[in-house]
């Protein structure tokens, strides 16, 4: 597999620039992830989003799959997640991993979830999002063209973690995992720093009328904005793009989250699939995205 400088990186003009940042595993190998620029600003919180690039899974896991539920070698996943562990300066025991079943369910995370999904069963099922004010915990979400939300509150100090594909996204996770905040921590939505994506683009979504008619409802003053139908099939059925990024900030942006507050990606899964693994662009055989996020401790 080439390394990340060997690819074309096609970015798309939706929001400021995904950094690509490295660190070096122990046999020498680059670990190479993105991190969005609003939250690098702030000290009190570490985030990554895993690419393809720095593990050692093989063939079409290749190289960094970091799911136990796709086919890969479960030695491999583990270690994947040592190699994010030691870019976390901590241990997989203090990874607490979502299961997602695009549900809107959103769960306080404590200290007694130390290693749940990873290192522990997890003792839940159908949880789409995770939230927490506890220090050292990494909360962790998976996609593969669903949308990855990420919250920081830094008034409160806490922080969350959601994935929203198209049944998270209408049934408004966001929306949830602000209100989840707020009852938990008092956070205020105003305060929120959040980060939406990578995920597929509108350009590669392309839905059923069904799911279209879902949206419409859902968010009818809003339609020209998220859907644009794109064809009729010789059966008769009707085609349209979905744009998740554009339906999310709505999402987010009624919850009480600030315009300037939100950021965008700018890469998305399925245009660049020798980056990131993209569910729609392999027809599923694939390994998932992690997204990473971790409240620091004070010193």
């Amino acid at each position: 597999m080439p390394g990340i400088s060997d690819i074309k990186i096609h970015r798309k003009p939706y929001g400021p620039v995904m950094q690509i940042r490295n660190s070096t595993n122990p046999d020498g190998s680059e670990l190479d992830y993105l991190t969005f620029p609003a939250l690098e600003c702030y000290d009190m919180v570490q985030h990554a989003v895993s690419t393809r690039f720095g593990g050692v899974s093989k063939g079409i896991f290749s190289s960094m799959n970091l799911s136990f539920t796709r086919g890969d070698d479960d030695n491999a996943v583990r270690e994947n997640f040592r190699r994010y562990a030691r870019l976390f300066h901590t241990t997989e025991d203090h990874f607490v991993l979502s299961y997602q079943t695009h549900t809107v369910n959103v769960r306080e995370i404590t200290e007694e979830d130390a290693g749940k999904g990873l290192t522990r069963e997890r003792g839940f099922t159908d949880v789409d999002g995770l939230v927490t004010n506890v220090p050292g915990l990494v909360l962790g979400i998976f996609a593969a063209d669903c949308i990855p939300l990420l919250f920081l509150d830094p008034v409160h100090k806490a922080i969350g973690a959601s994935h929203a594909g198209w049944r998270g996204t209408v049934g408004r996770i966001g929306r949830v995992t602000v209100e989840k905040m707020h009852a938990l921590y008092g956070t205020e939505p105003k305060d929120l720093i959040c980060t939406i994506g990578p995920g597929i683009c509108q350009d590669c979504y392309e839905v059923s009328a069904d799911v279209a008619d879902q949206f419409m409802k859902e968010f009818p003053q809003h339609v020209v904005e998220i859907l644009r139908e794109r064809a009729t099939t010789d059966q008769g059925e009707r085609k349209f793009l979905l744009d998740l990024y554009r339906a999310n900030t709505i999402v987010l942006k009624d919850a009480g989250v600030l315009q300037e507050h939100i950021s965008i990606t700018d890469i998305c899964t399925c245009c660049n699939p020798a980056l990131l693994f993209s569910h729609r662009f392999t027809h599923g055989r694939r390994g998932n995205n992690a997204v990473f996020m971790k409240l620091q401790r004070e010193h």
